[in-house]
């Protein structure tokens, strides 16, 4: 039986998509790998008690290990603690990987230069398989030397996502057959219910809902298609509010199915507040749900009459309050956002395009994108199906990326890093994401993070020019069909990306020369 280990953290982005539950994150990887027959033999994940974007130290956390009845945690400690507790557990997996105990490795937002270093470097010396999710992590292993076969950011997914991906990948990799078991969830979550509301987490949750209606914008465009696709986009626009209300209805009530059922209820009746509406509408639902249900097992109903009640009325509820009451207020709140990035680009197009560029890098290395500026794409893209700010992702992030990682295949400074950038690339390229791709080569030398900052800024002043709107997280060939303005925004993306190449290649060229005069 092949053995499979597991060493991570709870991470920043990855926290508020399940990783404050190590425990479902955790069982979820091993019962996947059981179903492929494979054993999970080691863990090393730190827990904390919030998103690593944000610790204080306040911040606990807890080492969760391998035991014989399952993933367990240690005793709660302070983060320092637990972190050292953690470099201990990845001495010995390392140890075991060397002596060939383990077979392949998962990665679950870890950090291979510092507290899982040694076990990063032993996976590379045996040349095991390595899956996982973190696009920065995932990049400094690839970096590393390690054998990655499946590498990936965390927009987007969930815990059962992630686990079958992880076992699909190895399951290819050995040729084995398997089957994800998916079943249905038999316990309510459980914890603070206030805590599980999380604006972003429901915004991303809800990104292929916005994905499907920038497609389906730029499908309705051809002109053979116009009279019959084109009405569509109407239809799932109208659809947005019930995309979002399911997504915090779920996420909020910890009930799987349930919190669906409320989520469409409260969805339908918030579509006149749009995604903000439906945001309200569906935590409200969730809320409600989570209560009635707690409320109907006191009353000592039957669990299917609690789980009607739930659904039924914890939606309905929510739903009405919003359609006779917070409409108004919901619609003017997203309407004022998209009128003050408007009001923004009327005022000086090119400069709020720059600025927005320049600042795009610093925002997702500081963990600000997915906290503020992924949503306020989401709200520019419910009524126009892409976004400003969405067309300087894409620019001035992905291309960015692709531009930088082109640059380290052509004329790398060390024939090793080619092999490194080239998985990046073609994933910004293929697929729209992993813009962390770059950052080994970003900040292995300075100039090279300003190449970024100086491309960004740049085709950001040329999405202004163009007043280009887009979107990003879709192949890099398909983003200028889904731009209001195709032409404009192709330039741009090509300005990224031939000048981020450009400067690269001429700055590790200078960096061989200096090397060469210093050996010389």
């Amino acid at each position: 039986m092949k053995k499979i280990a597991l060493i991570g953290s709870s991470g920043g982005h990855l926290y508020v998509l399940g990783g404050k539950d190590p425990h479902a994150l955790l069982d979820e990887v091993v019962r996947q790998a059981t179903a492929a027959g494979f054993e999970v033999s080691h863990i090393a994940f730190v827990a904390a008690s919030t998103t690593m974007d944000h610790i204080t130290d306040k911040t606990t956390a807890a080492l969760w290990t391998m035991t014989p009845d399952g993933p367990a945690a240690g005793p709660e400690a302070t983060l320092e603690e637990a972190n050292r507790q953690a470099l201990a557990e990845s001495a010995r997996l390392a140890a075991a990987i060397r002596a060939g105990e383990v077979d392949a490795l998962v990665m679950v937002s870890a950090d291979p230069k510092g507290t899982n270093k040694e076990v990063i470097a032993a996976a590379a010396e045996k040349k095991i398989p390595v899956a996982g999710t973190g696009g920065t992590s995932m990049a400094d292993a690839r970096s590393a030397g390690a054998n990655v076969v499946s590498a990936s950011g965390t927009t987007g997914t969930t815990n059962r996502t992630r686990a079958v991906g992880y076992i699909s990948a190895f399951a290819s990799t050995w040729k084995s057959k398997y089957t994800p078991v998916i079943g249905k969830a038999t316990e309510v979550e459980t914890g603070n219910i206030w805590k599980r509301i999380n604006f972003r987490s429901i915004m991303m949750g809800s990104l292929p809902g916005f994905i499907a209606m920038a497609l389906v914008l730029a499908i309705g465009k051809l002109p053979f298609l116009k009279d019959t696709v084109g009405p569509l986009f109407d239809v799932l626009i109208a659809a947005l509010p019930v995309i979002v209300a399911v997504v915090a209805a779920k996420q909020v009530s910890g009930l799987e199915e349930v919190g669906i059922v409320a989520g469409v209820v409260a969805g339908t009746l918030s579509v006149k507040g749009g995604i903000l509406g439906g945001i309200v509408g569906g935590i409200g639902a969730g809320i409600l749900s989570s209560y009635l249900l707690n409320w109907s097992f006191r009353m000592r109903f039957p669990t299917t009459t609690a789980s009607l009640i739930a659904g039924a009325i914890g939606g309905l509820v929510s739903g009405l309050v919003v359609y006779f009451v917070l409409a108004p207020i919901t619609l003017w709140a997203g309407n004022g956002v998209r009128t003050l990035i408007q009001t923004a680009l009327d005022f000086n197009a090119v400069l709020a395009g720059a600025v927005a560029g320049l600042l795009i890098w610093p925002a997702i290395i500081g963990g600000v994108y997915h906290a503020a500026i992924l949503p306020i794409v989401l709200l520019e893209m419910e009524t126009t199906g892409n976004s400003f700010l969405g067309a300087i992702d894409m620019t001035g992030l992905v291309m960015v990326s692709a531009g930088i990682t082109l640059a380290n295949i052509i004329s790398p400074r060390q024939k090793s890093e080619a092999s490194i950038a080239a998985p990046g690339f073609l994933v910004n390229i293929g697929f729209g994401t992993f813009v962390e791709a770059a950052y080994p080569f970003m900040f292995a030398d300075k100039r090279i993070f300003g190449t970024a900052l100086f491309s960004a800024m740049v085709s950001g002043a040329f999405c202004g020019f163009f007043n280009a709107r887009g979107t990003a997280y879709v192949p890099s060939i398909v983003a200028p069909t889904l731009s209001n303005n195709p032409i404009g925004f192709l330039i741009s993306m090509l300005v990224a990306m031939g000048l981020a190449c450009v400067l690269t290649i001429i700055f590790n060229r200078t960096a061989k020369k200096k090397e060469v005069v210093a050996e010389a």
